[in-house]
């Protein structure tokens, strides 16, 4: 059986936002179209579904990583902000984009709350793991098998 550990990154986020469109309860807000994703970004994703893609690249992140918080999407989605000739300044994501993309993946039922030990955030439920060992095999079953 293949798992989502084991498929590229980008073709696994690529099946999950395409089974994600599918899902009522996640949706792109209204201000998505005016938004950016970070301070560090000139304009916004010329990408039109670029929620969905977000949704499930969080969904993965949370899957491999354990429990998440926003604080830990926003470092992870931050990056170098270009001031000039002043040095270069590391700032963080967009909380709002990460904290209303976990509210979506818990009402759809694929992450929850969870404490282990000293981390609390969200992790994956058993029905996110379906979700991404289903497309995961999907992607394996598509691609060819290489000799190694």
């Amino acid at each position: 059986m293949v798992t989502y550990l084991e498929v590229a990154p980008d073709a696994l986020i690529d099946g999950i936002a395409a089974e994600l469109k599918n899902k009522p309860q996640i949706k792109a807000p209204v201000w998505t179209i005016f938004v950016k994703t970070s301070a560090n970004k000139e304009q916004p994703p010329a990408n039109s579904d670029w929620w969905h893609i977000r949704a499930a690249a969080i969904l993965r992140k949370v899957a491999v990583y354990g429990p998440l918080g926003t604080n830990k999407l926003k470092v992870m989605y931050g990056g170098k902000q270009r001031r000039g000739h002043k040095k270069p300044v590391f700032v963080t994501g967009s909380g709002n984009i990460a904290r209303k993309c976990l509210q979506q993946l818990e009402a759809a039922g694929l992450v929850k709350h969870e404490i282990v030990g000293t981390h609390k955030g969200r992790s994956i439920t058993p029905a996110g793991v379906k979700l991404l060992d289903s497309i995961a095999y999907k992607i394996a079953k598509a691609t060819p098998a290489q000799k190694q």
